[in-house]
């Protein structure tokens, strides 16, 4: 029986994650990046696509699991009827290698514990050869190397292509296994100490947890929500990651399976307010420095998505020998949405550069000359129709977010220019740009009929993106037609008091079949629309429901099914976690935010 995705806990070390379920077994892993080919694949398919359990023998699900505090240090306990036991669950910050390293620890009589080991690298499809040497246990298979040791020694075998052990702990006893890749052309890297890295990650962690500014209500769930998005960095870089995973549905058994281990510009503002926000200036220059030097190039290049260095190429297969989530077919590496033409990613980019100028982060020289460029490039093109901020495969249409986030690229441009007399640029075009914009949104774009913007133009359909136009501040929160259009949004696109991105029942706006569940960033956003539109006690009420949602762990998916009670999408997701932040910093940002 597979887990539910929440079932499912995250372990990183910031330049990968794996997914530990509640019966131990690691079932999703990439190395040595986030978007490597998975060792451990059991996620998106059965036993044999990879996996490695540690338990007690002949038990199911733990009794219990949790984070050490402000940690991404797992603990994860058993009550059996011989006693109780721990396995501890991290990924320290690595030197040269990733390492995974699971402690397993006596707490109460005497508990046999068994290791399973089935390691399958290129997302679950080769088979090592695996050998001992010196007591190590090490599988390659082209260019790929895994050693496997413990400490104190305890005696494997090899049976059906896994690799096993079995042992007996009593309370107070250790038993440490470490896994460690490394390129298989390379020799071992040093080890490292198990106990000795349980430590230091605790206190490492410890002490970044200890910088988060905000001491308002839901503190626990925000900073948890502020690790998984430490935890979703690609450290070398700066970029973060939508997901760690691939191909988790939108909905159990269709097709809306998509490749998330990648970095979308659509979160760059978002991600660059929350971090600075609740304290985290270091990475929010690391994010920005990551943006500028992504979207470096000719302006009509630019792109919706990169890879966690800034690849441009990030082409879209299906791994056939992978049945999906619960069936869920096909399973995708790699994402053809990088192609399209999103406008909207213009006004991200100048949003985020101008939101990096008021909080005074150091400003790199050419990143100026690189916005003109941008705009230019816009000012010429911003009347084509864009596949929209929700990739979507039904073909182009004047979508009302994108135009909205093309006024606030010339609008972020405009004021640069205002607040800053040394910098250099067409300002009266840029400003006839802005205005010329914001009329015909509100010509086209909006309904006087129902008081609501909508989807596109001339559509009857709406979007919960609209949700969004007096954040930016396209348009001020008391203009009746933003009040109606979050009234409209809220009754179309709710189900059961949380919100879908759009309306899936006619598939020509994005050209696939099936439904998807509500989407909970938009569910945050239309929170921060009521707080905004003077509905507080309802932003706070959605709110305390929405951080009810999260797992056992405080972790959040793409989606929720009210129905099924279930999570839905890629998980965790960085969207969504970025989400509840800012949503908590809105709403009760003057009871303890920084």
């Amino acid at each position: 029986m597979q887990h539910r995705i929440e079932d499912y806990a995250l372990i990183g070390d910031e330049q990968t994650a794996a997914l530990v379920g509640r019966d131990g077994s690691v079932d999703w892993l990439c190395l040595p990046r986030f978007d490597s080919g998975a060792c451990f694949a059991r996620l998106l398919g059965d036993d044999d696509n990879g996996h490695w359990r540690i338990a007690p023998r002949d038990a199911d699900l733990c009794t219990r699991r949790a984070y050490r505090p402000g940690t991404l240090v797992l603990d994860t306990d058993w009550e059996t009827d011989e006693g109780a036991v721990r396995v501890t669950d991290l990924m320290p910050q690595r030197d040269r290698a990733p390492d995974v390293v699971r402690i397993v620890e006596g707490l109460r009589g005497r508990v046999t514990v068994r290791s399973t080991l089935r390691i399958r690298f290129d997302y679950g499809s080769v088979v090592p050869w695996m050998r001992n040497v010196g007591g190590h246990r090490v599988a390659v298979a082209g260019p790929d190397a895994a050693w496997l040791r413990s400490e104190p020694p305890v005696h494997t075998w090899g049976e059906d292509f896994a690799t096993h052990a079995e042992f007996t702990v009593t309370a107070g006893q250790r038993v440490a296994f470490v896994l460690t890749w490394h390129p298989s052309h390379e020799p071992r890297p040093p080890l490292v100490d198990p106990f000795e890295t349980l430590e230091t990650s605790v206190a490492d962690w410890q002490a970044w947890a200890g910088r988060c500014r905000y001491d308002g209500p839901h503190r626990e769930a925000v900073l948890r929500s502020l690790v998984t998005l430490k935890a979703l960095t690609y450290r070398p870089t700066g970029g973060v990651v939508a997901a760690p995973t691939t191909s988790l549905p939108e909905e159990l058994g269709g097709v809306r399976n998509w490749d998330y281990r990648f970095c979308w510009l659509r979160d760059s503002t978002l991600t660059l307010g929350a971090l600075l926000a609740a304290g985290y200036r270091e990475e929010a220059v690391a994010w920005r420095d990551w943006l500028l030097r992504a979207v470096a190039g000719a302006p009509a290049d630019l792109q919706i998505m990169y890879g966690v260095a800034g690849e441009r190429r990030l082409p879209e297969m299906e791994v056939p020998w992978l049945t999906g989530y619960e069936n869920s077919a096909p399973v995708r590496i790699g994402n053809g949405a990088v192609r399209q033409l999103q406008l909207d990613v213009y006004g991200e980019v100048m949003d985020s550069m101008a939101l990096a100028r008021r909080a005074g982060l150091s400003t790199e020289p050419h990143a100026w000359a690189l916005q003109c460029a941008l705009m230019e490039w816009l000012r010429a093109n911003w009347r084509q129709p864009d596949e929209g901020l929700w990739e979507v495969r039904g073909g182009r249409r004047h979508f009302v977010h994108s135009k909205v986030m093309v006024w606030v690229a010339a609008d972020r441009a405009v004021r640069a220019l205002e607040e800053n007399p040394e910098l250099s640029g067409d300002l009266e075009g840029w400003r006839a740009m802005r205005d010329e914009v914001h009329r015909e949104v509100c010509a086209q774009g909006y309904d006087p009929e129902r008081n609501t913007f909508t989807q596109y133009y001339g559509s009857r359909e709406l979007d919960a993106a609209l949700l969004l136009i007096p954040y930016v501040g396209f348009l001020p929160p008391e203009d009746p037609r933003v009040v109606g259009t979050v009234d409209a949004v809220r009754d179309e696109l709710g189900h059961d008091g949380l919100l879908r991105r759009y309306s899936t029942q006619d598939c020509g706006v994005d050209g696939l079949p099936g439904a998807e569940g509500t989407f909970l960033a938009c569910s945050f956003w239309l929170a921060q629309a009521l707080h905004l539109t003077g509905r507080r006690d309802e932003a706070r009420e959605l709110f305390e429901r929405l951080a009810g949602l999260t797992n056992d762990v405080g972790l959040l998916a793409e989606e929720y099914d009210p129905a099924s009670g279930r999570h839905l999408g890629n998980f965790p997701q960085a969207f969504s976690h970025i989400g509840l932040v800012n949503a908590a910093l809105a709403l009760f940002g003057g009871d303890g935010a920084g």
